[in-house]
């Protein structure tokens, strides 16, 4: 996502958070003597955290306040701008953020001048349930999902699918259709595989079908087209919002933790957070600092390995 400290004792307590050691001989991705830390409180439902390099800052969502949020070590929080019950949230590469918004059922990219422009709301004719979490590619092209966990009226899609947008045509493709609820999404850092989580069958789905799936975070190819390739394999866990770091490791949010994944799969340790998270980045000027929007909170730790990232045009 070497690896040359000293290994933490298992369930080091730290000042708001628990780190629990690799169970093995495994060096620990957290950074030696790291403490989860409360950045900030006081928020309803937070998500969609992505860090801006050029400004130093990170940007964030307060879903049920219908704001996006920033904080800065200097400055500390306060208001980005106002949203549409916005949820996951990137920068493209030019570094314009784009947001998934629950609300106005749209993805959406803030320009430069702080005007916005829908990239996409509809498939076919018909509206996305809602928008909930994305991943670029380096082409251009923009990934995400559709659960309807922001959803208010009826479905005019029949399904909670995982879809595909080119830049170039605006064209929107779906790539998979056999998820319950597709939540986090995220490639590897060399883009050879995408990571797409699905939290778990509910009776929302318009389809009873789906209605008993057990959560799972899936892994598939992405083909030399940039298309979907075939599964590779499965977590046996949901997450909601996810992050790679430079060495293809996994950090997911479930279960009220931070869980860390190598790149195939294998469960290498946990985090504890003091809030439940729902969705994590990397930022800092080193890209070694793990920001955790959970609840009404933000939280953060250093970890050895930087995030991996998207070059950018800024």
């Amino acid at each position: 996502m070497s690896r040359t400290y000293t290994c933490f004792v298992a369930h080091l307590l730290v000042l708001a958070g628990t780190i629990v050691s690799p169970a093995d001989d495994r060096k620990s991705l957290v950074a030696p003597d790291a403490k989860v830390t409360k950045l900030a409180g006081g928020m309803q439902f937070t998500e969609g955290p992505v860090w801006l390099p050029t400004e130093k800052k990170l940007v964030f969502s307060d879903i049920p306040n219908s704001k996006l949020m920033q904080w800065s070590k200097q400055d500390g929080l306060s208001v980005f701008r106002q949203s549409e019950n916005a949820n996951g949230n990137i920068l493209d590469l030019q570094g314009r953020i784009i947001s998934c918004q629950h609300g106005a059922r749209n993805l959406i990219r803030i320009e430069s001048t702080g005007k916005t422009t829908v990239l996409a709301d509809k498939f076919n004719g018909k509206r996305f349930n809602s928008p909930n979490d994305a991943a670029i590619h380096s082409s251009g092209s923009l990934w995400f999902t559709d659960p309807p966990w922001g959803l208010t009226g009826a479905h005019e899609i029949p399904g909670h699918w995982v879809y595909k947008l080119d830049p170039k045509t605006n064209k929107v493709d779906v790539v998979l259709k056999t998820l319950a609820m597709p939540n986090g999404i995220v490639f590897s850092p060399d883009e050879s595989r995408i990571y797409i989580a699905d939290t778990g069958g509910h009776e929302r789905h318009p389809d009873p079908k789906y209605h008993d799936l057990p959560p799972s975070i899936q892994c598939h190819e992405i083909t030399r087209k940039g298309g979907l390739g075939k599964k590779l394999f499965h977590i046996e866990a949901g997450s909601d919002g996810m992050a790679v770091d430079v060495q293809g490791n996994l950090y997911t949010t479930h279960s009220g933790n931070v869980h860390i994944y190598d790149a195939n799969g294998k469960h290498l340790e946990q985090i504890d957070v003091p809030e439940g998270p729902a969705n994590v980045c990397f930022g800092d000027n080193d890209f070694k600092t793990l920001f955790i929007t959970a609840r009404t909170s933000l939280y953060s730790v250093r970890m050895t390995q930087p995030g991996a990232r998207i070059k950018t045009d800024n």
